[in-house]
């Protein structure tokens, strides 16, 4: 059994040297600790900066010490931070050149905008493909029943994610569901965190980057016992242990394809699934809805501000 476990050793870390940096945290991820992530999402999500970045620097931007990121770099399979650089280096290039070919066509003289169109119907294809690829049947159903069972869903999401999180509320609401959302980073995140208890589920759009708030929000459902939704390009294989389940949302190299058009087309599924799940309650709220709409239609402005 001893001697078993070496070779074994040996043919997992030649299978290492095959893979690309994030597949290689998928695979180890489950052995790493809290620290190690840190740095790994860290080289993931700034492959170019740490391409010349010493060991101290990695470890100041991530909290941790040299001597992490170094240990870092060995569990991923590398030799040390030298050779994983270095790694990191091909797959910039290699990433970065198709853009860079496409930014030389479009600029030559006589370049048809269909190109430019074509390209990007491409690489939204290629993001729903791969999403599709990598989604489980068994994920997403859990997914739709820990948001049909809600006493309030509440979606949370930065930037441009923080559009999804108003879609998903919006069309929850419009099927006679409690549901908010929030983009609040800092202190006000609090006021929105406050009210959620143990009957609620939080719907979690984080693409890739993981931010302080994170472990505030995933610390806060486990304590109240909120159920948790996170939807992201990559942050599955990090936390997705601290999440009731992770749905992949895939982001590729090209980014001309908006970061939230995957997102929201996965959403406009889970809030299909949503519908499915209570069909009667979705159509009467669209009953009261359009009644409401036609109400509202038939009120004239001078009426209004008479009574002002």
């Amino acid at each position: 059994m001893t001697t078993g476990e070496p070779q074994d050793e040996a043919a997992f870390a030649g299978k290492l040297a095959s893979l690309s940096l994030a597949e290689r945290i998928t695979a180890r991820v489950a052995t790493m600790s809290k620290a190690e992530r840190r740095v790994a999402e860290f080289l993931r999500t700034h492959s170019s900066e740490a391409i010349f970045a010493t060991a101290q620097q990695i470890g100041a931007a991530t909290q941790t010490s040299d001597a992490t990121v170094v240990r870092t770099a060995k569990t991923l399979g590398y030799s040390g931070l030298q050779e994983l650089r270095h790694s990191l280096g091909k797959q910039v290039v290699a990433a970065t050149s198709p853009l860079d070919q496409l930014r030389k066509r479009l600029e030559r003289p006589g370049s048809q905008s269909t190109t430019l169109l074509s390209q990007v119907i491409a690489e939204a294809t290629e993001r729903l493909a791969e999403t599709a690829r990598r989604m489980v049947d068994a994920d997403f159903g859990l997914a739709v029943e820990a948001i049909a069972g809600a006493r309030e869903v509440i979606g949370i999401g930065v930037g441009p994610s923080e559009l999804t999180a108003r879609y998903l509320a919006l069309k929850l609401n419009r099927m006679g569901r409690h549901a908010r959302s929030t983009g609040e980073t800092g202190f006000r995140l609090a006021d929105d965190l406050l009210t959620v208890t143990g009957d609620d589920t939080l719907v979690l759009y984080w693409p890739s980057r993981l931010r302080g708030e994170m472990e505030v929000v995933l610390d806060h459902a486990e304590a109240v016992g909120a159920r948790t939704v996170l939807v992201s390009d990559s942050l599955g294989p990090l936390i997705g242990d601290r999440v009731s389940v992770a749905l992949p949302a895939a982001h590729s190299p090209g980014d001309i394809v908006s970061e939230g058009m995957t997102t929201q087309v996965l959403t406009d599924a889970l809030v299909a699934g949503v519908r499915a799940h209570d069909e009667e309650r979705a159509t009467s709220a669209h009953e009261l809805l359009t009644d409401l709409r036609s109400s509202l239609s038939q009120v004239n402005g001078p009426s209004l501000r008479s009574r002002g």
